[in-house]
């Protein structure tokens, strides 16, 4: 029996990898491709909390619909009037500067739940719009844009990061249907 445990061996190191790890789509005027990880946080408050939290986290939360606020590597998304979604893509961690603030709130971390793709090039707008039907013409959802909608059949939150290009947060049990989703709508923008 002695013997026996002296032969056991050391249990195998498992790699996480993130989820569609390299994968990418090029097509004429888009380009499709996963995002490294990045640090998330789902955000609650009242108004009376906003100034705090804006404070921990170096960054002003927005408070209008449809808008986001960047700072350092991060970036605040408004989804709703007491609702953020904050990426860090600066290897800071935005739940434990939420945690230094007294007042009420609720910061979740979310960063294994997300996966981030990129969808860049004069055809990034057609693309998305293969299966999101929100406007997103330069006039309605200009650069620094967020909004939480749909693609096809996922729910989704939309960046608009510049001109001609966009950040497409979802949840990684839908991220190969998304992106399966949007390699389609490229070639079709291509097209």
């Amino acid at each position: 029996m002695a013997k026996a445990a002296a032969k056991k061996t050391a249990a195998p190191s498992v790699d996480r990898r993130p989820a569609l790890a390299g994968r990418s789509t090029t097509a004429t005027g888009v380009k499709v491709e996963v995002l490294p990880p990045a640090e998330r946080i789902s955000l609650r408050a009242p108004e009376a909390s906003v100034a705090a939290l804006s404070k921990a986290l170096g960054l002003t939360l927005p408070k209008k619909p449809k808008t986001s606020a960047s700072k350092g590597g991060r970036t605040a998304l408004w989804l709703g009037p007491d609702e953020w979604l904050v990426i860090d893509e600066g290897g800071n961690d935005p739940l434990a500067d939420c945690a230094t603030v007294a007042a009420l709130h609720s910061a979740v971390g979310i960063s294994h739940r997300n996966i981030a793709i990129s969808v860049a090039g004069p055809a990034a707008e057609a693309t998305i719009n293969a299966g999101c039907p929100q406007d997103l013409s330069l006039d309605a959802f200009p650069a620094g844009a967020a909004s939480r909608t749909i693609l096809g059949k996922a729910e989704i939150v939309l960046l608009r990061t510049s001109d001609d290009a966009f950040r497409v947060e979802c949840w990684r049990s839908f991220s190969d249907y998304v992106f399966t989703f949007l390699s389609e709508g490229a070639r079709d923008a291509a097209g």
